[in-house]
């Protein structure tokens, strides 16, 4: 490749490329998957290979059954697609710990997506396991892949020594024989942080923008040409699904188009992730679906027509497109919204290509080159100025070529065309054809893709409630709450029961709990999903037994700092729970260092400095006289606030977490804000804590509830609905009708969370009712693949508004 573009068998190409995951598909449905996108015109997949779907468990491997990439990499070698490879070891996709193994967080000293010798260790484990898989499947060894891309946006990650990490994975590529072209993709457009400017390592972008912007053709230009000057093209490595917005990527430079997640999938088990989208924070769903040309079942949608349209385009221009340079402008008037910067495209061997983006809801017509043209609304024609024909020049061509040929050429519209050739417009209605100046034109009209026909939803009416529960597996007793993850459990979820003497006690203090936490006091549930955020639990006229379900739903794919939970790397567990001994009023009586505050130090109260310099930051002190662990509560937190304890290092407070353990023996606490009168000021609290220890644990990991899901014991009949009470659950054994396409399950009902398996597998699952924010596809269905049989259900009661119930489940 070069700043000309890509070539392939020394041919240049613009590739259109679809995300197509195996890890999110039956291994039975990746050839029919594969031929969808090449049927579709695209020419290239790209797929991640997630570290912890490979490593279940420090040092356990599994390539086998849907695991076995090597496999799908062949499939997609048959199917005549090329692949973009992305082993990471960081690939984020919304997927458990963006595919970093829970494990690693369990070594304080490492220090995860860094040029650190603990993570590189890690790292070269994977690699040694993965990149000879790659290696074997290459271009030029005889196989599908023609790019690596090493990591994934550490553009975003705040990465210590960018070129050396970078340079690191390089070295480990080359020493494993990677020959084809090495990636690096920027998140948010920098070219260094992505790549720390290694030799080798080709900067490729991901663009993530409003469809509807008319600003994204100069944004984009502007990386065709810093590229270029590097002698390099523009690789778009993922951006939006929708055809009118990758036209108008591909009139202004790219030569590498991925929409990411053009073909959709299913997070199965406990793989997704708990994520920063939300407020902050949300759950990923079963669903992987972000409205790409084929659905997570596999039915084509509209833009699937949209796609085979730009691919003849694409494939009627061949090297002219291929090797096509930024020109300047066109001269173009419309009636819609249209971009404020129309891209251009000087044709290897002559004329132009002009996208002309019709960003409204209604037709219109445009002047382009001073000629009068209809465009469709929504729409992105790639208009054609000045194209040399054999013997003769189209002068103006309004519409999608999508043949070219010495018979003629034909043309793909909505609304009538405008082509002319010579001096004369002449315009062609949908579905017509006319001799130009002896140049025989046809315009057809784009295909329709039809949906399937839906089956009417059912009542599964044949359940089976189990006798026994699933066993746990005993993991000791703790003075404190362990994490999961150290107790062997990476996916899955563990209980922690302990006895504290609640007398006089009105409340609880939960800290740093995450994922979703199912937390009884004297039988008393509350549900708790909020990311590690600091709880105050009600415990008044409450004793007996603490017990507490934890459940990971997935760990942190991105890296977040206003929760602890969804930073990168975090753990999974109950955190730790005190005992609210005393609660003091914390806002007064601190002494001020700042902008001309002096010696002795001013005492106002906290935020009460009084500054004309806006926006510079004061510091408030106060001595903390407790023999006892005590927590600081900032109310009032809007923007970030740094708090120093004693002589540590400051530590950040946000708005989602205001709280603060000062361990006992603290003697002072500092608070640092910008000063800020309009604000509205904080106020703090001190509470007073005693830790609740001595806790007995049991764990079951994904794999034992999966072992168990698959024992079909005793059961008697029961019908729906079922009624629970919070923190109670069942399981039930379902039957259900064979369906070509699979079963689409919805449980319906009222605070329940449901967890399906089949075949041997955790499928999803789903929570009903008031739930914490959701993202992905549907969240309320599970898919049963075609041909996988048995459906189990876990259904656990959940707090919350109304009576746990699951009233019904539907199947389509």
């Amino acid at each position: 490749m070069d700043a000309r573009g890509i070539r392939i068998d020394g041919q240049p190409q613009v590739v259109l490329c679809a995300s197509l995951f195996y890890f999110r598909l039956p291994r039975e449905q990746w050839r029919a998957r594969l031929d969808q996108v090449k049927a579709s015109g695209y020419t290239c997949v790209d797929v991640y290979l997630p570290w912890n779907f490979h490593e279940l468990a420090p040092g356990r491997w599994s390539f086998d059954g849907r695991r076995d990439v090597a496999a799908f990499l062949d499939l997609a070698h048959e199917a005549g697609l090329h692949v973009i490879a992305r082993p990471g070891p960081y690939i984020c996709s919304e997927w458990d710990g963006g595919a970093l193994p829970a494990w690693l967080g369990l070594d304080p000293s490492l220090q995860v997506r860094q040029n650190e010798p603990r993570f590189l260790a890690g790292v070269s484990e994977w690699f040694d396991q993965v990149l000879p898989i790659l290696a074997a499947r290459q271009y030029g060894a005889g196989g599908a892949i023609v790019m690596v891309q090493l990591e994934n946006e550490l553009d975003f990650f705040d990465c210590e020594d960018r070129t050396g990490y970078i340079t690191a994975l390089r070295d480990q590529a080359v020493a494993h024989g990677i020959t084809v072209p090495l990636i690096a993709c920027a998140g948010q457009g920098d070219l260094f942080g992505a790549t720390g400017n290694v030799q080798d390592v080709v900067p490729a972008c991901n663009f993530y923008p409003n469809d509807d912007s008319p600003h994204i053709e100069a944004e984009v230009r502007r990386y065709a040409e810093l590229l270029a000057d590097r002698g390099l093209p523009l690789l778009i490595t993922e951006t939006n699904r929708r055809h009118r917005t990758l036209r108008r990527l591909l009139a202004s430079g790219a030569s590498l188009i991925a929409p990411y997640l053009q073909a959709s999938g299913w997070n199965f088990g406990y793989t997704p992730s708990s994520g920063n989208w939300g407020q902050p924070g949300n759950f990923m769903s079963h669903g992987y679906d972000f409205g790409g040309y084929v659905s997570s079942t596999g039915t084509e949608r509209p833009e699937y027509a949209e796609a085979q349209v730009l691919a003849r385009v694409l494939d009627a221009l061949g090297s002219r497109l291929a090797l096509a340079t930024s020109a300047g402008s066109v001269e173009i008037r419309a009636d819609f919204p249209t971009t404020s910067s129309p891209s251009v495209l000087d044709l290897d061997g002559g004329g132009q290509l002009v996208a002309v983006p019709n960003l409204g809801t209604t037709d219109g017509r445009a002047i382009v080159n001073g000629v009068s043209v209809a465009v469709a609304a929504d729409s992105c024609p790639l208009m054609l100025v000045g194209l040399p024909l054999r013997d003769k020049t189209l002068t103006l061509a309004s519409a999608d070529l999508v043949e070219l040929s010495d018979d003629g050429l034909t043309f793909s519209s909505k609304v009538p065309v405008t082509v002319v050739i010579g001096n004369t417009p002449v315009e062609i209605a949908v579905g017509g054809s006319l001799v130009v100046d002896g140049v025989p034109v046809s315009v057809e009209a784009p295909a329709d893709v039809v949906p399937p026909e839906q089956t009417a939803p059912r009542d599964v009416t044949a359940v089976r409630r189990r006798e026994a529960q699933a066993p746990g597996k005993p993991a000791g007793t703790h003075e404190l709450p362990p994490t999961l993850e150290s107790l062997g459990v990476y996916r899955g979820r563990g209980t922690y029961t302990a006895t504290a003497d609640l007398t006089g006690v009105d409340e609880l203090l939960l800290v740093g709990a995450s994922d979703i936490v199912d937390l009884s006091v004297g039988g008393r549930v509350q549900t708790l999903a909020g990311f590690g955020a600091t709880e105050r639990i009600d415990v008044r006229e409450l004793t007996g037994d603490i017990h507490a379900t934890v459940e990971i739903w997935g760990h942190a794919n991105f890296d977040d700092a206003r929760l602890p939970s969804l930073k990168l790397g975090a753990l999974r567990g109950l955190g730790s729970l005190w005992t609210i001994v005393d609660t003091e009023d914390f806002s007064a009586l601190w002494t001020v260092e700042g902008h001309w505050a002096g010696e002795p130090a001013p005492l106002r109260g906290l935020t009460g400095w009084s500054s004309t310099r806006v926006g510079t930051p004061i510091t408030y002190t106060r001595r903390v006289d407790s023999s006892s662990s005590t927590a600081l509560h900032l109310k009032g937190v809007r923007e970030p606030v740094s708090v120093t304890v004693g002589d540590g290092e400051p530590v950040t407070v946000h708005t989602e977490n205001p709280w603060v353990l000062l361990p006992a023996g603290t003697k002072q606490v500092s608070v640092t804000v910008p000063h800020h009168p309009s604000g509205g000021g904080l106020r703090a609290e001190l509470l007073t804590v005693q830790p609740v220890t001595d806790w007995t644990c049991a764990v079951q990991d994904d794999e034992l509830l999966t072992a168990f899901a698959q024992q079909r014991g005793p059961g008697v009949e029961v019908e729906l609905p079922l009624t629970l009470e919070p923190g109670e659950e069942v399981w039930l054994d379902v039957q259900l009708p064979t369906l070509q396409n699979g079963s689409v399950v919805r449980p319906e009902g009222t605070q329940v969370r449901v967890t399906g398996w089949a075949s041997g597998e955790c499928i999803g699952r789903v929570w009903t009712g008031e739930r914490p924010a959701f993202s992905g596809g549907d969240p309320d269905v599970l898919w049963i693949p075609p041909g996988w049989s048995g459906l189990t259900l876990l259904v656990r009661g959940v707090d919350g508004p109304g009576t746990p119930e699951l009233r019904t489940l539907r199947v389509d």
